[in-house]
């Protein structure tokens, strides 16, 4: 994606699977950050394998673009942060243990829905490779919702922030996952995934019993769309280039070993 064939923007499925795959990284690194500042050392150690969980995922989606002509290696270490399809709400890093848990909660549970949607599809590697992260991404989901009742039952200046940070990130979120464009359009007609209709449905269903604890109706938020770019599937801006930085590895690059 630097240079020759790659140099052009990749066909629509492959930005798909790049837009889990960035979202993916951005996600581990965004837990990374929590490993030593959680609220106890068993919840850092939960932020730590979370983001192991991440990482691996993203790696493992990565890999798929081969069938599409790109270098997965290229792919993962080459890309400046303009180049990247991750989710809106994952650009900052997380400023509190409140705003972790709401992305576990939101951001999570989106990537969860949205690799359902694919491993449901045509593409076989999907099929087969899918399987095993969502039974991996089931400890993220009770260990977020725990936290989520957590704060929310706790009242306070938790439950305060947490509201913030969960009505920040949905409007994007859910326009991330489930993109009303042509592109979209055409991975739904040719089987590929599910409809963003079914996608958003499925999310709506999954995260109601979290929404309504702090008072949000969550199929009534609407997606912002604002600004939306078909050819990165998301709105504007672009991941913090330090997380980007970190994603690539550049700082290590010199003790790379194939």
């Amino acid at each position: 994606m630097t240079g020759g064939k790659h140099s052009s923007d990749p066909p629509p499925f492959a930005r798909h699977i790049l837009s889990l795959a960035d979202t993916k990284r951005i996600l581990g690194i965004r837990y990374s950050d929590w490993l030593l500042g959680a609220p106890s050392i068993e919840t850092g150690i939960a932020a730590s394998a979370m983001a192991q969980d991440e990482w691996g995922h993203a790696r493992l989606l990565y890999s798929m673009l081969k069938d599409f002509g790109f270098d997965p290696f290229e792919v993962e270490h080459e890309r400046p942060a303009a180049r990247y399809y991750s989710a809106p709400a994952l650009d900052e890093p997380l400023e509190d243990w409140a705003g972790v848990v709401a992305a576990v909660a939101v951001v999570d549970r989106a990537l969860e829905v949205a690799l359902e949607s694919l491993s449901s599809g045509s593409f076989e590697l999907a099929q087969s490779r899918i399987p095993k992260m969502l039974a991996e991404e089931e400890f993220h989901r009770s260990f977020g919702d725990a936290w989520f009742r957590r704060l929310s039952d706790a009242g306070g200046e938790g439950r305060k922030r947490l509201e913030s940070h969960v009505g920040a990130m949905l409007p994007s979120t859910l326009a991330w996952l489930a993109p009303e464009d042509g592109a979209y359009a055409e991975l739904v007609s040719e089987g590929l995934v599910r409809s963003a209709a079914e996608v958003r449905d499925r999310f709506d269903q999954g995260f109601a019993h979290l929404a309504g604890a702090i008072d949000i109706e969550a199929a009534a938020v609407e997606p912002d769309r604002s600004g939306w770019d078909e050819m990165r599937r998301r709105g504007p801006g672009a991941p913090a280039e330090e997380a980007v930085e970190r994603a690539r590895g550049d700082r290590n690059r010199a003790l790379f070993v194939e």
